[in-house]
């Protein structure tokens, strides 16, 4: 698609290509390691509970919102906002997320890279025989590095480059349709090999017994962070993506399905790392460390563990490509349509320019770590400014447009498909939108600043 006419924009096919590429959005890889994590640290079933509370007041709200505005509009995130509101400041609110949206992937595709050298070590059996300390060495030595970690940051950014590239049915939709899948097959393989492990039991009630007494305050508002941030929300990613569906598509079913998709798939993650970690007998840790350190120590002691290392150093580079598409496409797709820069070209200027920013991130692991502002360091400094002020304010934002500027009529007309639906639920979407997303948003916000 060459074309910078709107009404020639491309579109997805239908509803599973569409949860396909939304559900891979959504997941990456928080999902395989930090929900997993939080979940044990914060109690268990307890913060699991809370977890789902949170998607429902805050998740379905942000994400129905975004659908709503990009549906209605059939723009980029900066697009919309201009059609739906001409003349006003609300195109700000997509700006915010064109830039979160650049900084999250200049660092994202640093992380990422770092999954396909891992595959690679998982394929020539590089763990064999390494001790915890070995491989705490072995993964410090490889970020630190100049060249390597730079060269994977690369290869990951030029396959997500590949697949925009081809654009939304032959390139998002299409590969969202095989790599979800893929993701799933390999995350069930690695749930039965984890349970059937002896003392896996152990790892289980680590992450669905509720333990009220680990549920802190803390841990409540870890649960509304991560509900807000591991469905892709308050970047545009969703505006763009809703922008693609056809106008038969139920909102509210879509929304649902998208947000449980992304849900199952972070308890079944948990499910394929802590049993085996129990198993074992080695203490989860967080981050980075549990997934470069601890998991390739248990699967050198685990029955089948090369197939399995393999098995799982795959599924995260595949989870971390769903991701990096749809943030990708964001960028694109502002550039395309704003801009008036052909798709192919911008494409090709958005993974250069995300992918220049990124190199500095790679360096702060190594030459660049005592390069520091404040105590943080460039690639801190892009996580900090995306994810506790451009995505918090981005959902606000974005569902305070619904709520107060679009009102009950428009977001009706569009979530009923202009009365085609029925949409009891709509007078309570509106609730949350306007009063207790915007609310939670803020508490989650001033709690990202240490203000509360």
């Amino acid at each position: 698609m060459e074309t910078n006419d709107i009404t020639q924009r491309d579109s997805f096919t239908g509803r599973i290509g569409i949860i396909a590429a939304v559900a891979g959005s959504a997941v990456g890889l928080g999902n395989i390691w930090k929900f997993p994590y939080i979940t044990g640290v914060y109690g268990g079933g307890a913060f699991v509970l809370v977890y789902l509370i949170c998607i429902a007041i805050i998740g379905l709200p942000v994400m129905l919102s975004e659908f709503t505005i990009g549906r209605k509009a059939q723009r980029n995130a900066v697009g919309s906002f201009k059609k739906l509101a001409p003349g006003k400041p609300w195109f700000l609110t997509g700006v915010m997320g064109i830039a979160a949206a650049f900084m999250i992937l200049a660092f994202y595709g640093v992380v990422a890279g770092w999954t396909l050298e891992y595959l690679g070590k998982a394929v020539i059996n590089s763990f064999a025989g390494k001790n915890p300390a070995d491989l705490e060495g072995m993964f410090g030595g490889f970020i630190s590095q100049v060249i390597r970690p730079i060269f994977w940051q690369f290869i990951f950014m030029g396959l997500t480059c590949w697949i925009v590239l081809a654009g939304i049915k032959g390139g998002i939709e299409k590969a969202s349709k095989i790599l979800m899948p893929v993701l799933l097959l390999i995350i069930v393989i690695l749930d039965i090999r984890a349970i059937t492990l002896p003392g896996a039991g152990e790892g289980l009630s680590f992450l669905f017994k509720p333990d009220f007494s680990k549920l802190s305050a803390e841990g409540v508002l870890s649960a509304l962070g991560h509900a807000f941030f591991s469905l892709s929300l308050g970047m545009g990613t969703l505006i763009t993506y809703s922008s693609y569906m056809g106008k038969n598509e139920n909102l509210g079913s879509m929304a649902i399905q998208c947000t449980v998709a992304d849900t199952g798939i972070a308890l079944l993650a948990g499910v394929a790392i802590f049993p085996a970690v129990f198993a074992f007998g080695i203490e989860p840790g967080a981050g980075p460390g549990l997934v470069f350190i601890t998991l390739p120590n248990v699967f050198q002691q685990m029955p089948g563990g090369y197939i399995f290392s393999l098995l799982f150093f795959l599924l995260l580079a595949v989870a971390a490509l769903t991701s990096s598409i749809s943030i990708l496409e964001v960028v694109v797709a502002y550039f395309s349509e704003e801009l008036k820069i052909a798709r192919r070209n911008a494409t090709i200027m958005a993974t250069i320019a995300i992918t220049i920013v990124g190199i500095p991130c790679s360096l702060s692991m190594g030459a660049m770590s005592k390069v520091q502002f404040l105590g943080k360091t460039f690639f801190d400094w892009l996580d900090y400014i995306a994810a506790n002020i451009l995505l918090p304010i981005g959902g606000l934002l974005i569902v305070a447009f619904v709520g107060w500027y679009l009102g009950y009529d428009k977001t009706k007309e569009e979530i009923t498909n202009s009365g085609k639906l029925k949409a009891a639920y709509l007078p309570l979407f509106l609730f949350l939108a306007k009063f207790i997303a915007p609310l939670v948003i803020a508490i989650v916000f001033l709690h990202g600043l240490g203000l509360f």
